[in-house]
């Protein structure tokens, strides 16, 4: 056995990427579901607060204001709940419907239409200390430290610099009061976020890359994993070889019986040979008794010397009768005038009368 037949060089293959996908083994980035749900939350609340506010201030003022004392006393809550429920449902409403499209846009995207319930099987060795112990102290979860240790930097750096840039906005609105200050919170809340959610969408863009490269190298193969796959996929080399052999002793045999019959053959001159035959007597039209390419057609042109039949070099005709007309079939009619032309040329050499073969072919 090769030295680098252990070793893990090759590319997987496609069964054995299905393989994994039936398994629940994908490449996925869940930092990319959380920041296109934080961009897109932002981006709704941009497009939908103001309205969404509007209709909390319009139920809060048309059912908390008393003008009256008294009035007070007699409010329904009960009533009132269900009411405030079904405003704020309504005010927001557009905003989740936001964030459940971008949720499930983002698991097509990276994973598409998958169902599968074997990572829910209970497995035993998930239970064994000794290997949790491993996992937390292996090479992997080390890198995965190390990445949300360079994921968290990246992140404070961009804060920090997005604070600094409105550090001015933000020592101004501590003069303010009521709702301008509110106003003012809001939108510096607002663009500091924004700039945090694009970095973050950023980074799980990279993100997604290395989980892809990492699934596909964890998913490598050797050589003979390759072999063996294929083996199964094909069945035993052997096999497949006696199977050629077979198929091409009964191709001989075909051969070897329908050549000599024939009354010409038509070449590409040395890739191709077609055998046609034509009797007027017996036959609607000229027929396809053998064929055969490169090898085939060698021994086509080898019994047909033997038995003196005539071989007639006529490229595109032969790779065209090659390509659409199965042995054993009729010549279609688009071919009958070449075909006639070819037969009464061989006629002519071999002395024969035409009168007897004469046919729609050679009228065509």
């Amino acid at each position: 056995m090769p030295d680098d037949a252990g070793e893990k060089t090759e590319a997987p293959t496609p069964r054995r990427l299905q393989e994994a996908r039936n398994k629940g083994q994908i490449a996925r980035s869940a930092d990319l579901n959380s920041a296109l749900l934080l961009l897109g939350g932002l981006v709704g609340l941009r497009l939908f607060g103001p309205q969404m506010i509007g209709s909390l201030h319009e139920m809060m003022r048309r059912n908390l204001s008393v003008t009256e004392p008294a009035a007070g006393l007699t409010l329904d809550v009960a009533a009132l709940v269900p009411e405030i429920g079904m405003i704020i449902l309504g005010a927001a409403g557009p905003v989740l419907l936001v964030l459940i499209f971008l949720a499930i846009a983002s698991n097509m995207l990276q994973v598409g239409f998958l169902f599968t319930t074997e990572p829910l099987a209970p497995k035993l060795d998930k239970l064994n200390p000794i290997n949790g112990v491993t996992r937390m102290f292996s090479s992997r979860t080390a890198m995965q430290l190390v990445m949300n240790l360079v994921k968290l930097g990246i992140v404070t750096a961009v804060a920090t610099v997005a604070v600094n840039n409105r550090l001015e906005d933000i020592m101004n609105a501590m003069a303010l009061t009521g709702w301008p200050l509110l106003i003012q919170i809001t939108q510096l809340l607002y663009d500091i976020g924004l700039q945090l959610a694009l970095a973050l969408l950023v980074i799980a863009l990279l993100d997604f890359g290395w989980q892809k490269w990492k699934h596909m190298r964890d998913l490598r193969m050797t050589k003979q994993e390759v072999r063996e796959e294929m083996r199964s996929m094909e069945g035993d080399p052997r096999l497949r070889q006696r199977r050629r052999r077979m198929q091409m002793t009964q191709a001989m045999q075909r051969i070897q019986k329908a050549v000599p019959t024939a009354d010409v053959i038509v070449t590409n001159p040395t890739e191709l040979a077609i055998a046609i035959k034509y009797n007027a007597d017996a036959m609607a039209a000229p027929k396809v008794v053998a064929k055969g390419a490169d090898h085939l057609a060698k021994k086509i042109r080898e019994i047909a010397i033997m038995h003196g039949i005539p071989i007639i070099e006529r490229k595109p005709l032969a790779q065209a009768l090659y390509k659409t007309v199965e042995v054993g079939q009729e010549v279609p009619e688009h071919f009958y005038q070449a075909i006639a032309e070819i037969l009464a040329y061989v006629y002519r050499l071999s002395g024969k009368k035409l009168n007897k073969r004469r046919s729609k072919t050679q009228a065509a």
